[in-house]
């Protein structure tokens, strides 16, 4: 069981992620234009009163006139935080802002952290029982047994939309679904099987009462707290352990784990002893779910059994148990119905769903999500990845069909694989990108350069790059002023990356001579003014040390204009054999993606240029995993209306045509002609209309006015410039650009140093 590196970071970035000039992580958003006296005048006063009354006649039509079917509120009063206990309900507010995150990234949900400073069930109760019509749903989160379970069980009573206690049952699916692949692939039965529970909190409780619903005997479950097994007849029970009472002579975990097949653990840090484990069954199952550090760990287990199937609640191991894969997706397919709560019915159709997912032949695109690698269903693959795609499509169908046939909804689905289609829209491709590209990069360690090693984002860029396992990063720059920036960012002045500059007598010499081989003949330069190109500018040592083998990829940028960064990289590295170098920015609006080129380096190509664009655009977007379908914009369509400035444009389109190009293409045409779908009847002809995902723009000005409004003024999200064209794998990141941005450019250029073969071109 290959583990992998945890991301790890200092309380000062942590303070400065949740701080900074926007202070929190969510703010609300108009859904509606607000921008002319009409628009105020329907969106407030008088116009709102129009919904106002037809709500107050049906009070469902909210459901339709206000956001409420997709707003959950999200509710703690601080008694349980995490692993910290109980802090208050005000410390728990960046928990509670982050669980709202969670629900917006993963299922497209809006959702409002409600903090109540009270430690009383009854006026917690009232408090949300008043606020309740304005969600769709409720999430309870962090609240100390046995509060939790008074609360969500009198909340179920009176209200008639979703209350869901996630730290119970969200805990309580996933496992489940883990423990129902598991019994499968060992050949166990689900009605003899023995499983110990160690832990009697508000998850562990979930958990057992969910075992019980598919189908386990509630004899074959033994709880354990921690004064031992929860038994009949033992004193001092409350009446949430005492219906976990079983008729044992077991006191203790010790004696309860001789023979058992699962052992489910929601406790502490070495609760499960190597010598317990030795008294399993054959082919135990251990869940050991503690975090951060599991009751025993995988490397434990397996020095002592081989036969066993493990699970812990860690990401750095395989068949992590993670509510992230069960809440958000619960909550997207109740919402979507309407549902007037969450039934075990609905509880044990996700189980279901995740368990027969993990089951599937895993498709090239969820591969390509996961970095490239493929599972196969077996032990250390009995859950899904959290980040698998398919996630967003398949459990919300299945909650939603539950709901449906239990009569709890509101709303009918006619056509289920419509709404399948529906729900993948609601993915934020990005991440998905993203996210492949890391996974797979963690696999294939490449030494990344980042040239501006001074620069405070961007070291903070390479310390987050070496963190999260994506590669080694190596610094350009004065090590004196790389240390002092290090401390002020937080961390010791020693941390351990690499820093280079032109103190090292070795590269220097090394790389003035393969600059003055270069470029004595093409520029007429001398050994000694390479010497001072080598010493005086970080782009070009970066560059040489990619060119010369010393590092893998390189990233620039940042502290200068891009052309510049782009000058001095052309000194040093020539363009891939029949291609041109030009600027690709990969942009994402309401779960579009979408490919604009040149943003940043031809400022009028002629009609050559834009063909090789589309070309190599197309190569580069296969590498992310879409099929490419250019559109030549400008501003006409199809000739209408027709100038001098569209002949290029469609000589570009004849080029195409003429080198029977793999690819759909088609052009001139206007950009919403391309992208809108409504436009799809008045040019039947064209395969391209309302269809593309490549925009090859007729200039740079026109690419980057594009994309810059976009990204400044939409709610759009914007990767890149890539550079491509590039003999090698060198990314210049736009003047001042984020630290995530940067890493994002760091990525792409170890993934293309992996995937393309440079030696060859």
């Amino acid at each position: 069981m290959k583990k992998t590196k945890i991301d790890h970071y200092t309380d000062k970035e942590a303070l400065e992620f949740h701080g900074g000039k926007k202070p929190g992580k969510i703010e609300i958003n108009a859904s509606k234009n607000m921008i002319t006296k009409r628009d105020l005048a329907l969106a407030y006063s008088p116009g709102v009163a129009v919904p106002v009354k037809k709500i107050s006649e049906n009070p469902d039509a909210a459901y339709d006139y206000t956001s409420k079917g997709n707003l959950v509120a999200v509710i703690s009063n601080g008694s349980a935080i995490l692993g910290l206990g109980d802090l208050g309900a005000l410390a728990s507010k960046p928990v509670m802002e982050g669980k709202a995150v969670l629900f917006k990234r993963f299922a497209d949900i809006d959702s409002i952290d409600l903090e109540i400073n009270s430690k009383n069930s009854d006026e917690i109760i009232n408090s949300i029982k008043n606020f309740a019509p304005s969600f769709g749903g409720i999430n309870l989160e962090d609240i100390a047994a046995p509060d939790c379970f008074v609360i969500e069980e009198k909340l179920k009573e009176i209200l008639d939309i979703p209350v869901f206690h996630d730290d119970q049952h969200g805990t309580a699916i996933i496992t489940t679904a883990a423990l129902i692949n598991a019994l499968d692939i060992n050949g166990k039965s689900i009605k003899k099987v023995k499983i110990i529970v160690n832990g009697a909190g508000a998850s562990a409780m979930a958990c057992a009462n969910l075992f019980k619903k598919i189908g386990v005997p509630s004899k074959n479950i033994t709880m354990v707290d921690r004064t031992g097994v929860i038994y009949r007849g033992r004193k001092n029970l409350n009446q949430w352990k005492s219906a976990h009472a079983i008729e044992t002579t077991n006191k203790t975990l010790g004696e309860a784990i001789v023979g058992a097949d699962v052992f489910l653990g929601l406790s502490a840090k070495g609760a499960l002893t190597k010598d317990m484990v030795k008294k399993m069954a054959k082919n135990p199952i251990i869940f050991a779910c503690a975090n951060p550090d599991p009751e025993i760990t995988p490397e434990e287990v397996e020095s002592v059994r081989s036969d066993a199937i493990i699970a812990t609640g860690r990401s750095d191991y395989p068949n992590q148990v993670n509510n992230l894969i069960g809440f958000p997706y619960i909550f997207r397919g109740a919402l979507d119905v309407r549902a007037k709560t969450i039934n075990d019915e609905m509880k044990i159709a996700a189980a279901n769903a995740i368990a027969k997912l993990a089951k599937e032949d895993v498709p090239d695109e969820v591969v390509a999500a996961m970095g490239g690698e493929r599972p196969h269903y077996g032990k250390d693959y009995i859950i899904p990845s959290t980040f698998d795609p398919r996630l967003i499509s398949i459990i919300p169908a299945a909650v939603a069909k539950a709901a449906i046939e239990t009569g709890v909804s509101r709303k009918k689905i006619d056509n289920f694989d419509a709404y399948k289609d529906q729900l993948k829209q609601r993915l934020d491709p990005t991440v998905t990108i993203m996210q492949g590209i890391n996974n797979y990069i963690k696999k294939n360690q490449k030494k990344i350069v980042f040239a501006d090693g001074e620069d405070e984002n961007t070291l903070k860029a390479a310390i987050a790059f070496k963190n999260s396992g994506l590669g080694i990063p190596i610094l350009v720059g004065k090590e004196e002023k790389v240390k002092e920036q290090i401390k002020k960012i937080g961390y010791n002045e020693n941390f351990d990356i690499e820093i280079v500059n032109s103190k090292d007598k070795i590269k220097r010499e090394k790389y003035v001579q393969f600059l003055f081989k270069k470029l004595q003949r093409e520029q007429g330069l001398l050994e000694w003014d390479c010497d001072r190109l080598i010493r005086n500018d970080r782009v070009i040592w970066a560059s040489c040390m990619v060119a010369c083998g010393d590092a893998d990829g390189a990233v620039t940028g940042n502290t200068r204009r891009f052309g510049a960064s782009l000058d001095k990289i052309k000194q040093v590295v020539k363009a891939r054999p029949g291609e041109i170098m030009f600027g690709l920015n990969l942009i994402v609006h309401k779960g579009r993606t979408i490919f604009v080129g040149d943003t940043s380096v031809n400022e009028y190509p002629n009609s050559e240029q834009l063909a090789k664009i589309a070309i190599s655009s197309a190569r580069v977007v296969r590498l992310f995993g879409f099929e490419p379908k250019v559109a030549f914009v400008s501003h006409s369509t199809f000739g209408q209306p027709s100038t001098s400035r569209t002949k290029h444009i469609k000589d570009a389109v004849e080029i195409l045509k003429n080198q029977k190009v793999d690819f759909e293409f088609d052009g001139d045409m206007q950009p919403d002609v391309a992208l809108n779908e409504e436009y799809k009847n008045l040019y039947p002809f064209s395969k391209i209309v309302g269809n593309a995902n490549i925009l090859v723009m007729p200039g740079q000005h026109s690419a980057a006015i594009s994309y810059k409004m976009m990204k400044t003024f939409g709610d759009t999200k914007v990767i890149g410039p890539l550079l491509i064209g590039l003999g090698l794998p060198i990314e210049i990141a736009p003047l001042r650009s984020s630290t995530s941005e940067i890493i994002n450019l760091a990525s792409i250029a170890a993934y293309s140093a992996e995937v393309i073969d440079y030696k060859k071109l």
